[in-house]
């Protein structure tokens, strides 16, 4: 009740400004726009808040809005459990080979349909399209079951190989190339003797750079994140990802929840170092594939 009394009170000072200030209508726009920043930012914040204090200070009402003193027990809790430093080079190796191929293969896919004028472009291009229409989910038991024929159960490759060329990547790249790859310069390359895969990794590959980027971030939150394929199919727990790891915490007889929270920090770090490494590259690459053909 409280918060939605405060949520009034500012709606009506920004109402107020806009009014009166010539520019108010500028200056309500970052106010809102910052408000949401920080409703947005708050769970994460309490996050780290809650990774330094104890699960009896966690469960205080009202809650602690500073960061506590327990920082240390709950690093050491949190390696007695589980074996932390295992399941983050775990999915650190899954992710970033899952990612790099997803690069390199949707790429050279990309710019195929992009650049190439073969028979069955269209047709087979279409039939890309079509398969992003079927749901995820319904592919699960097949996907198991060629897992199994492999022998790829609690391995790697099986997080890995299967979705490293995958619809949406090709999509993305060929839409890409399609608005920002000149075909002169890829023709000039070859009247120069070029060869193919000289021109695609010398001439257009640096060209992709914003591409590259939003693909691997999407990618790499998804993959970072997922929980439902590895838990199919990696069975021993030297070979869990994060979160898995995480599941496991989580005790019948009880969960000590300041450990869990700096386990669930410690996961979450690599993904906003990731993004705000590459955020430059990330919105130029999302601007660049919102322009039409």
């Amino acid at each position: 009740m409280r918060l939605l009394i405060l949520f009034a009170i500012i709606a009506a000072i920004l109402l107020v400004i806009r009014k009166i200030v010539p520019k108010g209508k500028t200056i309500a726009l970052y106010a809102v726009l910052i408000i949401v920043a920080l409703i947005m930012l708050l769970p994460f914040y309490m996050m780290f808040i809650m990774s330094t204090h104890t699960t009896s200070e966690i469960f205080h009402f009202p809650p602690y809005m500073t960061f506590g003193k327990s920082l240390i027990e709950n690093f050491k809790s949190m390696n007695e459990q589980v074996n932390f430093m295992r399941s983050f080079a775990n999915s650190c190796i899954v992710t970033f080979s899952y990612v790099v191929l997803v690069l390199l293969f949707c790429s050279i896919g990309g710019y195929a349909f992009a650049v190439y004028d073969f028979p069955g472009r269209s047709a087979l291009f279409a039939i890309l399209l079509g398969t992003m229409m079927i749901p995820a989910t319904a592919g699960v038991i097949p996907w198991y079951i060629m897992m199994s024929k492999f022998h790829w159960i609690d391995k790697f490759w099986a997080l890995i190989i299967p979705n490293c060329a995958n619809a949406f990547g090709i999509y993305w790249m060929r839409q890409y190339c399609k608005n920002n790859v000149p075909v002169a310069l890829v023709e000039a390359a070859r009247i120069d003797g070029c060869a193919e895969s000289l021109i695609f990794f010398r001439v257009v590959a640096p060209i992709l750079k914003p591409a590259y980027a939003a693909l691997g971030i999407m990618n790499f939150v998804n993959v970072w994140n997922d929980f439902m394929q590895p838990m199919m199919v990696l069975k021993s727990p030297k070979m869990q990802t994060l979160p898995l790891l995480l599941k496991s915490m989580v005790g019948d007889r009880g969960t000590d929840y300041g450990a869990m929270m700096l386990a669930s920090t410690c996961a979450v770090l690599p993904i906003l170092i990731a993004f705000l490494s590459a955020s430059q590259y990330f919105m130029s690459g999302l601007t660049a594939g919102a322009v039409k053909e």
